[in-house]
């Protein structure tokens, strides 16, 4: 039984209709965790889940998701029993009282093609509002981004801006008295991992809700600033900064007038702000920090002595290798974990019994090990430096052993997305789907991911198109090197900026056989005239200002070198994708088809960037392996549905 051709228990079927994504997790003031579960099978509807009760805290048709910055996150918060909550359909801000058996109430006012969004919430009670982040898309030209206060104490609330004139903000966080306010903003051509601040302002006790005495606390060139919170006792600001090279967790006071390093470590304590209100720490009831970092690719959960500045690990996390929004309520941990062969679960860790509890798994079945592969964390050559990857063999017990000793695995090589993002061993089935019928993967994490220190993140600057692809091929060629995988059968495949990195990969080198680009860019300059705010002068850094380095955007382009492209490519799209817009791929599937290049387009009506429902999750799982089974003429063991394939030969 060749590579590829083996049946597996891990299909498509399997993974949307028992699966869920869990995230954003949240604790109210009385312990009660809350999280979202994103179900591909209600059509990528986001749920609040509690473990108050067992059944959902917004019911269909409710969405919770937000849309500013297009990636969202902050979507909701639970104050006093009080949920409020952004609804994906009209984006306007919605209360339940979880004491009663009621229906959520509007508090914003509708607006036209919901061009009026909100997003991470922060409640001051002692004002009765509701502050957060507002993007005003009522012109698409020229897109506003404040931080607002909601009123909740007549309907329809009335808002009130409280801060504006720059481009964005983050953190609206109300200090325990109700005397001050924290946030984050900052300014095109900076993203959130560039350069960011952290500001301050006191409420004017006046019935205008303004904001006096505003004053930058810190934030200098070339540090990111994230995550700040207030401290237990009020009298300290905590926040996350790389301003020693990697982003590590420090304090201050009221006036920003002392800085406290909590501690000294190589090692990321946060991440980079793609959405909003992402946790990486909290304090337990003596007042100490509860913080996760990663070192290696590996999170760990651990307690930092604040007066002492020494660190203990919490050794009951050790089953967990990715820890995600971390939550803290007296000696009670809340996080997502996961490990490479256990899939993600919210838990509640009890610091001083060391005992844990899983509130919510995101798989409802137990997965026999003879089918899932275990990875390895490898460190190969690229240039005059390193890069990273997690390598997956092919594992399914039920074939290895017929396999002939001299025939060798056909490589995925997979880039993510971002590109200032990273890949994790978190456990992740689309992998092992893939591992399962006898592909070896490979999970890069080139130069310019997250999890590696500021400079590592930085080398990417100028040099997207370049190292990224650089780095995928490397890696392959590591493999092959390590006589692991089979020369002659090297596919790639990426979302978003991995599916850029994919097409660069295909075009401009002769190394991979085949692959698939999932909402990909292949014109950055279509990219950087028409994509939304968050990422509109995203590549500023990355490439160069635009129009002065245009020459740099037409050499970088995919598009402008499919003369050198002979390798079948399958594309997948949402018809409504705003960040990555259909034209990019089409314009790319056109040129193939003029070459006679074995091609695919499958474009989703109604899918966004990146894909929630059901069908065409499987879809587009099934669809790429079919096409990839055709290209290298093996037999799938599944039943699917055909993808149709143009220019491709039947000899």
């Amino acid at each position: 039984m060749s590579y590829g051709t083996w049946l597996s228990p891990i299909n498509s079927s399997l993974i949307v209709e028992n699966t869920l994504t869990l995230s954003e997790v949240q604790v109210d003031e009385k312990g009660n965790a809350y999280w979202l579960e994103l179900r591909p099978s209600e059509d990528g509807r986001y749920a609040i889940r509690s473990n108050r009760q067992q059944n959902d805290l917004i019911e269909t048709p409710f969405n919770c998701r937000t849309r500013v910055h297009e990636y969202g996150g902050g979507s909701y918060n639970v104050k006093n029993d009080i949920l409020y909550f952004t609804h994906f359909v009209d984006q306007r801000i919605y209360q339940l009282n979880l004491k009663e058996n009621n229906s959520p109430i509007p508090l914003t006012n509708e607006s036209n093609n919901s061009s009026l969004r909100y997003a991470d919430f922060d409640v001051d009670l002692s004002r009765q509002q509701l502050l957060c982040v507002h993007e005003n898309h009522e012109n698409e030209s020229d897109v506003q981004n404040t931080i607002v206060s909601v009123s909740l104490k007549n309907l329809p609330s009335s808002v009130i801006t409280l801060e504006s004139g720059y481009d964005f903000y983050s953190s609206p966080k109300v200090s325990h008295d109700g005397k001050y306010l924290l946030w984050i903003c900052w300014n095109n051509p900076n993203m959130p991992w560039d350069q960011t601040e952290l500001w301050i302002g006191e409420f004017n006790n006046d019935e205008n809700l303004t904001l006096i005495n505003k004053r930058k606390l810190f934030g200098k060139i070339d540090e990111s600033i994230l995550d700040p919170k207030w401290s237990p006792d009020g009298k300290f600001i905590y926040f996350i900064s790389d301003q020693n090279g990697w982003w590590n967790i420090y304090r201050t006071d009221i006036n920003g007038q002392s800085l406290e390093h909590i501690y000294n470590m190589d090692a990321e304590f946060g991440g980079p702000a793609w959405q909003f209100a992402t946790s990486y720490y909290g304090f337990d009831s003596n007042g100490n920090v509860i913080a996760v970092y990663w070192k290696d690719g590996i999170a760990k959960l651990n307690r930092i002595d604040v007066q002492t500045k020494t660190l203990t690990p919490l050794i009951e996390t050790v089953e967990y290798t990715d820890i995600r929004f971390v939550r803290v309520c007296n000696n009670s941990v809340y996080f997502i974990g996961s490990s490479s062969v256990k899939p993600s679960e919210v838990v509640m860790l009890n610091i001083e019994t060391n005992t844990k509890q899983v509130l919510s798994r995101s798989a409802t079945l137990k997965f026999d090990s003879r089918y899932l592969s275990v990875p390895e964390m490898i460190t190969f050559a690229t240039g005059n430096d390193i890069a990273y990857g997690i390598y997956y063999p092919p594992k399914n017990d039920d074939y290895q052993h017929l396999i002939n000793k001299t025939e060798l695995p056909p490589l995925l090589v997979r880039t993510h997305g971002g590109p200032t993002s990273a890949t994790t061993s978190a456990f992740n089935l689309r992998i092992q789907y893939w591992t399962s019928r006898g592909f070896a993967m490979l999970d890069v994490n080139y130069r310019g991911s997250t999890g590696y220190g500021r400079k590592f993140r930085d080398s990417l600057k100028d040099n997207w198109g370049i190292y990224d692809v650089q780095d995928a091929i490397a890696g392959a060629k590591y493999l092959v090197e390590q006589n692991k995988v089979d020369r002659n059968r090297l596919t790639i495949d990426g979302g978003s900026a991995g599916g850029y990195t994919t097409l660069c990969a295909l075009t401009m080198y002769d190394y991979f056989s085949a692959g698939a680009s999932h909402y990909g860019v292949s014109d950055l300059e279509l990219l950087a005239l028409d994509t939304h705010k968050f990422e509109a002068r995203y590549l500023d850094r990355l490439i160069g200002e635009y129009p002065a380095k245009k020459n740099i955007y037409v050499e970088r382009s995919p598009i402008n070198h499919v003369k050198n492209l002979s390798k079948p490519i399958i594309f997948f799209q949402g018809s409504e994708d705003k960040v990555v817009l259909p034209s990019q791929a089409e314009i790319m599937v056109n040129a193939l088809r003029q070459k006679k290049l074995p091609v695919a387009y499958v474009l989703f009506d109604g899918e966004q960037h990146g894909f929630r429902k059901n069908k065409n999750i499987r879809k587009s799982l099934d669809g790429q392996f079919y096409f990839f089974s055709k290209i290298f003429r093996f037999q799938m063991a599944d039943d699917v549905e055909p993808i149709p394939i143009e220019n491709l030969s039947e000899d």
